[in-house]
């Protein structure tokens, strides 16, 4: 016979496990969406081939502490485009965005952005932070400076 002491402590434990179990989970998948990346000489370099797929790539840039999230994505015209993972209206969220096909979706106000119109003329509002970047044929380079300009994002 089980005690009533002895049944708290086992739902008890059951709920404590259930919260380990649903926090590892949360940590895994929020660790799974982003890349860390360094800079060599001031510059964060991508290998362009790594976006063939057609798939927005994420990754986190650290700079004194701060975490700096952007992603790139090759748009459908063969363009590469790079952006933060945040935008002038939605970045107390902290949710970024989310590719939906050729669009790039806020993942706070659910605004869709075309992946082809992603640069230095769609800035502000929603739009994912312009992160400006330099193609050198099989690379992308970004300068740290520019990714720490978009540290107040974060």
């Amino acid at each position: 016979m089980i005690t009533n002491q002895k049944k708290n402590v086992l739902i008890a434990g059951f709920l404590v496990v259930a919260l380990v179990i649903s926090a590892a989970t949360v940590f895994a998948f929020s660790l799974g969406k982003y890349e860390k990346v360094k800079a060599t000489n001031g510059v964060v370099t991508l290998a362009v081939a790594k976006l063939s797929d057609g798939k927005a790539h994420f990754y986190k840039f650290e700079d004194g502490g701060k975490e700096i999230a952007f992603f790139a994505v090759k748009a459908s015209d063969g363009s590469v485009r790079t952006a933060f993972d945040a935008c002038d209206s939605c970045y107390r969220s902290k949710k970024g965005y989310e590719q939906q096909g050729d669009k790039m979706n806020c993942n706070n106000c659910n605004q869709k952005f075309a992946i082809n119109r992603l640069g230095p003329n769609a800035s502000g509002g929603c739009n994912p932070g312009y992160l400006p970047l330099q193609l050198n044929g099989s690379t992308i380079s970004i300068k740290a400076s520019d990714l720490k300009d978009g540290a107040r994002y974060f």
